[in-house]
């Protein structure tokens, strides 16, 4: 079985970038799987219904966020639009799973591939330098006693590298991948761990790398040079889309191997 999965996506350049890359990339490679996180696909900060479906549209079958999932409010009411049980996109949109009981939306999503593979897809944010969360490592344990799936796919959205890294150790042999985002800065650390699980603790950003993480350049300069606030605006310049390309056994859920991609224009 072969998963890709791309990483954040941000703002218009990020969303062309991806338009460009993901269908025939899907293609070439045969995939079966298709996770992206979305989390800045809306001008940098969040992702609308609109946006999410265009994702959908290119190929997505699993929309992964952060902690930006809440900037454009008009999400929430997409996400509630559907019943806990349905396979709608909706439904397939996820925000982390170890946000407080009760938040709108969902952590995990359990599908079946048309070949009749089954999967699940995670969705987990750090605590380390971002706000006060439930413990994603027993929320981890928590959700894979419940998810029946061989292959699970975990995208931990985290600032950390040491957390990012210990999360990785700590679900090895447990689920296929533990990929990080958050840092728009695609990692060089691919691999596959001891007991089957590909592992890369930044998959990196798909979008503007003439670019502070996204950003405009000189906003964030000022930022730094005079300690003022400003408003931020997603950077257009060099788009790149990152991604990681992961190879597993659909029986077992072992990875077999893992690549990393970045893509430009």
């Amino acid at each position: 079985m072969r998963i890709l999965f791309v990483g954040d996506v941000f703002g218009q350049a990020g969303r062309r970038i991806v338009s460009e890359h993901l269908a025939p990339l899907i293609e070439q490679r045969e995939i079966d799987l298709v996770v992206v996180n979305a989390e800045n696909a809306a001008g940098g900060f969040g992702v609308t219904p609109g946006i999410a479906d265009e994702l959908f549209d290119q190929g997505a079958h699993v929309l992964t966020t952060g902690n930006h999932v809440w900037d454009k409010r008009e999400i929430i009411e997409y996400m509630q639009s559907v019943p806990p049980d349905s396979h709608e996109r909706p439904r397939r949109v996820l925000r982390p799973a170890n946000y407080v009981a009760g938040t709108p939306g969902h952590g995990v999503y359990e599908g079946e591939l048309p070949s009749g593979q089954a999967y699940a897809v995670i969705n987990l944010q750090g605590r380390t330098f971002m706000a006060s969360l439930e413990d994603p490592f027993r929320m981890a344990d928590s959700l894979l006693e419940k998810i029946r799936a061989k292959v699970i796919f975990v995208d931990f959205h985290a600032e950390a590298t040491s957390e990012k890294v210990a999360l990785g150790w700590y679900l090895d042999g447990r689920v296929t991948a533990v990929i990080g985002t958050h840092t728009h800065v695609p990692t060089a650390d691919q691999r596959v761990l001891p007991g089957g699980t590909a592992y890369q603790t930044d998959v990196g950003m798909s979008g503007p790398y003439d670019s502070v993480i996204g950003v405009e350049k000189e906003l964030i300069l000022h930022r730094f040079l005079t300690g003022m606030p400003g408003k931020f605006e997603a950077a257009k310049g060099d788009p790149r889309m990152c991604a990681a390309f992961i190879e597993c056994d659909g029986k077992s859920g072992r990875a077999i191997s893992i690549e990393r991609l970045m893509l430009g224009e």
